[in-house]
């Protein structure tokens, strides 16, 4: 009888073991899943309420850190995220991270799994904490990556101001600086062309403390103008004229011409040269010192522009496109990274003038479409085109102080540009002295004092014109505002960009 009770008792004890693989499991597997998302959770429910605590507090330490440092310092972070060091060390601190998480995940599976699984059990429950470990890991993979990618970038991109003989105090960069002048420059290197023409060559003047930015622009063809003293100078006295019948001694040849003569630019390496030399004589120009430069392949901008996944421009009047009959149709459209180079650069039924404006409208469109989502869900392909594409002096230590400049020009400076282009200017023989009043007018003046709008009304120069300037007014016919796509009239003042791009 006894035996009889007893045998009874073990059939009843026997299905415990199958009673924790079919729901204890399971129970195991979600605490585990919720410990994923909030550290310590699978820990309290076990009664280890030391070790949970601590998960608890630093998983809760570490999200009120991360929104705080998002709502109230998101300037700072932004600043700290184009320095190299700080971004070795969010790489670092990503890996670390990812790596204590997923130790928290199985630490957390084994603390509330059940004793006794059967062998089915236990591929189970490691097959979903594996998977769960590879949830964690992929988003964290994902930001170190992309990190170490940016890092990349910059440090491939921008030297270190201490490297190349200038140093910058990041507690004060612009001390007695009232503007950083930055030129920007388009080149057109290509697989059929040898050497670099930069097509493009405007000077960003910018406000260091309002951020209000003029962009003073000088066109390709321009001719007769001085070189910088030295060298340049001694072999070009009266002005560049070229070396021979295919190079006619235009301001888009300096850059190339120094690059294929070292002697002209003493010291500076390749790729330095051409660079330096266009910095000091679009100095002497406009009068003007040049701090820095910026230098993109028009080739490699159409990469840019299609990692961006396109830009958004208003086509005011149909222009040709390509060699086969095509047209870039008017109206709104988003072109790709090859429609967007033809539309910066084609003078099909135009001239060099029409299409300057045509790619400051250009800029202008890409500035405003950058927004963080797309840079952040393309970052890879930005940063391989950009470092395809860009080429620049600005040390790596400024570039925290020019992210901040350029939150105010983005978030309501002004932005107005002149051009110094036919009728105000002949090319082949250029009014040195009316450009650097003008240029000096443009930068010195107040905001209110450029055109920005069509109703506004320039004010007369004092000085009288030269010859080769026309003193008509800075509207077009009918007093509407000069459109990119029409020849432009003589313009003495800054226009607002806002005013003059459809």
């Amino acid at each position: 009888m006894a035996s009889q009770t007893a045998d009874r008792g073990t059939a009843e004890a026997d299905p415990e073991p199958a009673s924790d693989d079919a729901h204890g499991l399971p129970r195991a597997l979600a605490l585990t899943l919720a410990s994923a998302f909030v550290w310590g959770v699978a820990h309290l429910w076990s009664g280890r309420r030391v070790a949970g605590g601590v998960l608890l507090g630093v998983f809760v330490a570490l999200g009120i850190g991360a929104a705080v440092a998002a709502a109230l310092y998101r300037d700072e972070l932004i600043e700290l995220a184009v320095q190299p060091d700080w971004l070795s060390a969010m790489v670092g601190g990503l890996v670390l991270l990812g790596l204590i998480w997923i130790t928290v995940v199985v630490h957390s599976y084994q603390t509330v799994r059940p004793g006794a699984l059967s062998p089915a059990g236990h591929i189970a429950g490691g097959t979903v904490v594996a998977l769960l470990c590879f949830g964690v890991a992929v988003p964290v993979a994902w930001s170190a990556y992309n990190t170490y990618v940016a890092r990349d970038a910059l440090t491939s991109i921008f030297r270190s101001g201490n490297n190349n003989g200038r140093h910058i105090d990041a507690s004060d960069p612009w001390k007695n600086q009232p503007r950083v002048n930055i030129l920007l420059l388009g080149g057109d290197a290509a697989a059929n062309r040898e050497g670099v023409r930069t097509d493009s060559m405007t000077l960003a003047s910018v406000d260091t403390k309002s951020g209000d930015t003029v962009l003073l622009s000088l066109p390709r063809n321009l001719e007769n103008f001085p070189m910088p003293e030295g060298p340049a100078r001694n072999r070009f006295p009266y002005g560049f004229t070229g070396d021979g019948a295919g190079t006619p001694g235009l301001l888009n040849e300096v850059y190339q011409y120094a690059e294929e003569h070292p002697d002209m630019v003493p010291g500076a390496v390749k790729n330095q040269r051409g660079p330096e030399l266009l910095r000091k004589t679009i100095s002497g120009i406009l009068g003007m010192p040049v701090d820095y430069y910026i230098l993109v392949d028009m080739f490699g901008f159409a990469d840019i522009i299609d990692a961006m996944g396109g830009v958004k421009v208003k086509i005011p009047e149909p222009i040709p496109y390509g060699q086969q009959g095509a047209i870039l149709a008017a109206g709104e459209r988003t072109l790709g990274g090859k429609e967007a180079l033809w539309y910066g650069r084609s003078r099909t039924n135009s001239d060099d003038y029409t299409r300057m404006g045509r790619q400051k409208c250009l800029m202008r469109a890409i500035a405003k479409q950058a927004d963080p989502q797309t840079i952040l869900t393309k970052f890879d392909r930005l940063a391989a085109a950009t470092k395809r594409a860009l080429s620049t002096d600005i040390p790596q230590e400024l570039l925290p102080a020019l992210i901040s400049l350029s939150k105010r020009v983005k978030g309501g400076a002004k932005i107005n540009s002149l051009q110094f282009v036919p009728p105000l200017v002949s090319t082949g023989n250029p009014d040195l002295a009316m450009i650097r009043r003008l240029a000096a007018k443009a930068v010195q003046g107040s905001p209110g004092d450029a055109t920005t709008s069509p109703s506004t009304t320039s004010r007369p120069t004092t000085s009288s014109p030269s010859p080769s300037t026309s003193t008509g007014p800075s509207t077009g016919p009918g007093g509407t505002s000069p459109s990119p796509s029409a020849s432009p009239t003589s313009q003495t003042k800054p226009v607002s960009l806002d005013a003059t791009c459809p």
